[in-house]
């Protein structure tokens, strides 16, 4: 799957291939982070067991897995790696089930960008309200804004897969992308 996903980002050239590199290396910090909420996780049990775990451990969790999971979902549309009901789809035809793509990316372009909207203003109360985390005092309003930028992503590529899905109904036999 890995390979068929960068032939995928691969083929696209331009402003779509830019923005694939892009989305591509979000998803990728993405998993840095991951990587480091578990090596934290890590310390903080070894120091626990000699009675000195590390303090905030579960809040630093909470913000980077958020932050993470959505730095992960531009890649999930860009490379159509969401979740879908293949049992009912693989029946229809090469059109049909590009009519089905051209709908998701719609509702996907929708949602991400009224998501990015309405959690912007979440990061402006976040700030003007002083949230912070109980033990580290760190500001919440920094995930919202990585989330915030997660999310513009997502509509971006929201965008990029509506254009080849309406490319697929247009002319399903030039299916390039997928």
């Amino acid at each position: 799957m890995a390979s068929e996903d960068n032939n995928i980002i691969n083929r696209r050239v331009g402003l779509r291939g830019l923005t694939c590199r892009l989305i591509e290396g979000w998803a990728l910090l993405g998993g840095v982070l991951t990587l480091v909420v578990v090596a934290v996780q890590t310390l903080s049990v070894i120091t626990g067991a000699f009675g000195h775990p590390l303090p905030g451990d579960f809040e630093l969790t909470e913000l980077g897995i958020a932050v993470a999971a959505f730095a992960f979902l531009p890649y999930c549309q860009i490379t159509d790696a969401n979740v879908t009901a293949d049992i009912f789809t693989s029946g229809l035809s090469r059109r049909g089930q590009a009519i089905l793509a051209l709908l998701s990316a719609i509702i996907a372009l929708v949602f991400a960008s009224v998501m990015a909207w309405r959690t912007w203003l979440g990061a402006q109360n976040q700030f003007e309200y002083d949230y912070q985390t109980a033990i580290l005092q760190i500001p919440i309003g920094y995930a919202f804004i990585a989330i915030v930028v997660s999310l513009i992503l997502v509509a971006a590529a929201a965008v990029i897969t509506l254009i080849e899905s309406y490319e697929d109904v247009v002319h399903p036999s030039r299916n390039v992308y997928h």
